[in-house]
Parts: structure tokens; C-alpha cells; sequence
């Protein structure tokens, strides 16, 4: 049977790139997500718009489907303030109830092989105290509501009544030239960097003078993880972190930033993006036309973004928070051992987002 993949979030920052990775390596692709997701032309998939909370709908769509053998889970319905909700009850049942309405279908198919599902270092509670350093996979779970753990119970069970395999990944904060999503920093960046520009405003980094080390990952290597999950016996049943495969710090990308944008890096002060960029709607829309941009608002631009850059800069951080790094080892022995330069990974993602007129370059339209 050809390996055919569902790609549930297929517009969000790793499930447009997931719908591109295996539509480039020849496996029939349907893309489940509301808005179409925006890949490379000519990329081979079938999009299936549907509300995911609609179990009747949803069921009936999948049903229709050729033979599925796979499914890659990257969808996450977040509230508004993003931040706030990710202890929150009805967050959590929601969520569950969007992964059963698309597991249950597919798995009494019979034809379902695997399912990847998304997790991150939430799961090892970084958003509610110190974590271990490195948090590893093998630690003890850690017991907080979280929608993971109800994701993942249900995923456990309905594997093993239907004999399928699945694969947990846990990716640190994804990079990649996504844009109107929540978790994409490029854009935000981007957008900040761009308004500075145009109103002669100060471009420092906004989190303020602490400068912890950080990790992320490019969004690329995250799908070609997912593909390599598919067929790997040794990640089924597993949950594996992934990062670039180094640390970073903010302030220290900032100068990269500033050299994108021919803007002067700035010393560093706190700006609360998730309030500067709403308020500076209307000077974004000037650039839109200047540039001659797509014509979105600032809030198409980032979707939510500007909520999540305010909690990874820092914002509001007076004092020196414990170190939030996770290991690499266990991917790697598994045999899946990519890594990624951090800069190259940010400037990649923004120079993709000025060719695509969602952000300026530095050459204004001919009048």
C-alpha cells in the first residue's frame, strides 16, 4: 500500500513544514487545517479544511480518505493571551478532544501504521519551575495539568488496542519563516525591527539586560525528524527533545538582526511586544505600502507571536532565571543526527519571510 500521511495543523509553523518534507519525499499528503497551508508551489497535497471540535464532520471526512497510514499531529488550540491558558482546564479537554476526533477514525480503518504527536519542554514543566539540567526524556513524568499528558494517555491506549506505533517529539522553541501562527519569533523580530526602523526608535532586544542561554530548532529539521520517525523502529514508542544542537543567547543574535535590517543594535530594553506592536498598526501599514508588502495587518503578520516572544525574551524578568536546557543525546543514538547553525537558522527564516513581501527588505518601492 503507498504511504499515504495525514497532517493535522497543516498551516501552523511545523505543519507546513511537515506537509512540505513529505510531499517532497513522494508520500501522498492530505493537509487538515482551517487556512491552506503556504508551502513551496507545486508541492503535491490535498487540503481538507475542518473544525477539528466538529466530531461528527470530522469523522465522516477521514472516512472518506484513501487508506491512511500515517499521521503527523502538529495542531494546538490555544486561547487568547496564549500564555494563560496553557494551565487551563478547558485548553486541555480541547485539545484532547481534537486529537480523538482525528485517532478514532483513522485507527478503526485498520490501515494506521504510526502517529507522531508534539510535546515540548512544558512537559518537563519549564513554565511552572527550575527543570533539570539537561532535562532528559527518561526523567519521571512531570505532574501538572497539561494537555500533553491526556494526548499522550489516549494516544498510548488507542495504540495499543489498534497495533499501531507512535513517536513523541520535543522540539525547544521552532524556527522557521511561518507567519500568523503563535509560537513563530521570525515575524515578531522581524515586525519590531522593521517599525524601529521606520519610526528612528531604538532596535534593542526587548527582553531587557538579562541574558540567559537559550535553545531552539529549525522547523526543517523537526520535519525531517517526523519523516525519519515513519520508518525508524528505534523511535516508535519513544519521546525524543530536539534542538539545532547548541545554545544561543538573544542579545547576542540582536547584532544579526540589526545587520538584516541595516538598523543600529541598541542597548538592550524592556518593550513588551504583545502591547508595542498592536499600537504601532498604523505605522506598519505605511510600511506595507512603502515596501510594498502583502497587504496584511500586523496581527496577520504575527497572529500570536507577540504574546509568546514577550514570555522567551523575558519580558518583565528582573532576576536571573534557572537555566531551561534539554539533551540531544537520545535522538542522536537513535540514529537521527542533524544539527543546525542557530544564526544561519534566524536569518534563513527572515530573509524567506522578506522574499515572500511579508516583511521589508531594505529597498522601499519606486515612487
Amino acid at each position: 500500500m503507498a504511504q499515504s500521511v495525514v497532517v493535522v495543523g497543516a498551516s501552523g509553523l511545523i505543519g507546513s513544514a511537515a506537509v512540505q518534507q513529505f510531499g517532497d519525499h513522494g508520500w501522498h499528503v492530505t493537509a487538515i487545517s482551517r487556512r491552506r497551508p503556504k508551502v513551496t508551489p507545486g508541492t503535491p497535497f490535498t487540503h481538507l479544511p475542518l473544525d477539528l471540535l466538529d466530531s461528527d464532520v470530522t469523522t465522516a471526512a477521514l472516512e472518506r480518505l484513501p487508506p491512511v497510514t500515517h499521521v503527523v499531529y502538529a495542531a494546538a488550540f490555544e486561547k487568547p493571551g496564549l500564555v494563560a491558558g496553557w494551565s487551563d482546564p478547558e485548553q486541555m479537554q480541547t485539545n484532547l478532544l481534537m486529537l480523538r476526533n482525528v485517532l478514532e477514525p483513522l485507527s478503526r480503518s485498520g490501515n494506521l501504521e504510526h502517529v507522531t504527536t508534539m510535546q515540548g519542554t512544558k512537559a518537563y514543566g519549564v513554565h511552572l519551575h527550575p527543570i533539570p539540567i539537561p532535562a532528559r526524556e527518561r526523567h519521571p513524568r512531570d505532574e501538572h495539568p497539561n494537555f500533553y499528558w491526556l494526548q499522550e494517555d489516549f494516544l498510548k491506549q488507542s495504540a495499543e488496542q489498534y497495533g499501531y506505533n507512535w513517536t513523541i517529539f520535543r522540539p525547544v522553541q521552532v524556527v522557521g519563516n511561518a507567519y500568523g501562527v503563535a509560537y513563530s519569533t521570525p515575524s515578531v523580530i522581524g515586525a519590531y525591527a522593521a517599525i524601529c526602523r521606520q519610526e528612528n526608535l531604538p532596535f534593542g532586544f526587548p527582553g531587557g539586560q538579562i541574558n540567559p542561554v537559550r535553545q531552539s530548532v529549525d522547523v526543517n529539521l523537526v520535519a525531517e525528524a517526523i519523516r525519519w520517525a515513519t520508518h525508524a523502529p528505534s523511535a516508535w514508542g519513544q519521546h525524543f527533545n530536539l534542538t539545532n544542537g547548541e545554545v544561543f543567547s538573544w542579545q547576542e543574535l540582536w547584532l544579526t538582526f540589526a545587520e538584516i535590517f541595516q538598523i543600529k543594535a541598541a542597548e538592550p530594553t524592556p518593550v513588551s511586544l504583545a502591547r508595542f506592536l498592536p499600537e504601532h498598526g498604523q505605522t506598519w501599514n505605511r510600511i506595507v505600502e512603502q515596501y510594498d508588502l502583502l497587504p496584511l495587518s500586523i496581527l496577520d503578520v504575527v497572529g500570536k507571536s507577540h504574546m509568546y516572544a514577550d514570555y522567551t525574551f523575558g519580558y518583565g524578568v528582573e532576576t536571573p532565571q534557572p537555566p531551561t536546557l534539554v539533551s540531544t543525546i537520545k535522538v542522536k543514538q537513535a540514529g537521527f543526527t542533524e544539527v543546525r547553525d542557530t544564526e544561519a537558522t534566524y536569518r534563513k527564516a527572515i530573509e524567506s519571510l522578506i522574499e515572500q513581501r511579508i516583511l521589508p527588505g531594505v529597498s522601499r518601492r519606486s515612487a
